[in-house]
């Protein structure tokens, strides 16, 4: 199934990502009065490191700095009185826009949960933000059955363009606001009622989107991706609950790489990475699969394939590789592999290994630890790495895009301590879910680690 809309007044959420880009610095820029609040963000507080971390210090230090850095475009590139968080934005000439995304804001709300678990804020500081953005989306978003437009006005909560309500991207805003219920324990934090037999009311296959002007969107998510925290938030819900059958009805095709097998799909490498981001699928499976070491096996293959084309561009290696969809030199692409998806050319993009450091921890801190230390000087920037850049042509991405700066912060503190995970899965709802789509202790025996594979040899030239 095909995961982009063809239809020009319903697009998904793939094809608003690359409109969003190709538009890029053509939209009209708003101005936003208090960005920066409660907070210097070049003098964030010192770190109070909530728990040991399983990595080296230098190691660590480095994920420190990510984390820093990451929840500093969270805080200063979201509206202070609506909480909404933009798209997007220049990360060395930072301007005022308006386009912001319900699912950077949903990561946006978790930042807010670790920055404040960290010492970058007060906790009065960011419950204050925490709460503003709740009552902002409770009362004054637009939404349809409790589910959001894909895009919004950050000032005023308005409806960007034709977007769609958006079903995944309302379960990322779903996540953080349920990560800021169990962190801050404030009474005004309760569940959105989300009317999820609505979403489900004609097939147990949940669509894209809706739209007002053509109902539902044309494609559903009926394969393996992202999609398993939108079936599992709509498995838990207490109100309005998904039926269990829901969780069956998604397929799961095994692909093989390199003689790894795992469930995967014909998309980016952020798809075995999101739900994963606060949904702690370590040592449980379902009927099916261990997930967790699903996305280890996909982010082995993921590297491999990656190494196998060094030969086309000779900037892969053990030390840097990783596709995901991302900015390019020509705008937008989803692209990726196994199997090659997009006109790959040589372009890294830093968060396709951020987002997997809790699977492959060395692998993936190592070309985190060289992008930092050889291309810093044009990757690296007040809110961490750019979107993407190449090597090759020496192109490096001017702006930061923040869902993909939302994984890097999240699975990085989850590589480290486990707290979002320790504090979503807190959440009945969460809890529920799993429960409902039959997940148990994975009592299989484990399957030995993967050799690693020597890169290949750089031939004489």
């Amino acid at each position: 199934m095909k995961r982009e809309s063809n239809q020009p007044q319903s697009p998904s959420r793939r094809l608003w990502l690359m409109r969003l880009a190709q538009a890029g610095l053509a939209l009209p820029l708003l101005p936003l009065p208090k960005l920066i609040a409660e907070v210097d963000p070049q003098r964030l507080a010192p770190s109070l490191t909530p728990s040991p971390s399983s990595f080296f210090a230098q190691d660590d230090a480095l994920l420190e700095e990510i984390e820093q850095a990451s929840f500093r475009y969270f805080w200063t590139q979201a509206h202070p009185e609506t909480g909404m968080v933009l798209d997007r934005c220049d990360a060395r000439n930072p301007v005022t826009g308006e386009i912001g995304s319900i699912a950077a804001t949903g990561f946006g709300l978790t930042a807010i949960c670790i920055g404040e678990r960290r010492g970058y804020i007060s906790r009065s500081a960011a419950q204050d933000r925490v709460l503003n953005t709740l009552r902002f989306l409770w009362k004054k978003l637009p939404n349809h059955r409790g589910f959001f437009y894909h895009f919004a006005n950050i000032n005023t909560g308005e409806r960007i363009w034709d977007s769609e309500v958006s079903s995944i991207d309302t379960s990322i805003l779903l996540c953080g606001m349920l990560t800021c219920r169990q962190h801050f324990a404030h009474s005004e934090i309760s569940e959105l009622a989300l009317d999820w037999n609505w979403l489900s009311e004609d097939t147990p296959i949940l669509p894209h989107g809706w739209t007002p002007e053509g109902g539902f969107l044309q494609y559903r998510w009926g394969d393996y991706s992202e999609l398993m925290m939108m079936y599992l938030l709509g498995l838990g819900s207490a109100a309005h609950p998904l039926p269990p059958e829901t969780w069956n009805a998604w397929k799961r095709v095994t692909f093989e790489y390199d003689g790894i097998r795992y469930i995967g799909a014909f998309a980016p490498l952020f798809v075995h990475q999101y739900s994963q981001a606060w949904f702690d699928f370590r040592g449980k499976r379902d009927r099916y699969a261990n997930y967790f070491q699903n996305s280890a096996l996909a982010t082995e293959a993921h590297r491999r394939f990656c190494l196998d084309l060094s030969d086309q561009f000779p900037d892969y290696s053990d030390d840097l590789w990783g596709i995901t969809a991302s900015d390019s030199k020509n705008g937008y692409v989803a692209w990726g592999g196994p199997p090659q998806r997009g006109s790959i050319d040589g372009t890294v993009v830093p968060c396709a290994t951020a987002g997997s450091l809790p699977f492959l921890p060395e692998a993936t801190m190592r070309v985190q630890r060289n992008m930092k230390n050889r291309y810093g000087a044009k990757a690296w920037t007040q809110f961490g790495f750019v979107d993407a850049f190449n090597p090759l042509n020496d192109w490096y991405d001017p702006d930061v895009v923040g869902i993909d700066v939302g994984i890097s912060i999240v699975m990085a503190e989850n590589a480290r301590t486990s707290f979002v995970w320790d504090t979503f899965m807190k959440n009945p709802e969460a809890k529920r879910g799993m429960q409902r789509a039959g997940f148990k202790p994975d009592t299989t025996p484990q399957s030995a680690p993967l050799a690693k594979r020597p890169p290949p040899t750089t031939p004489t030239r």
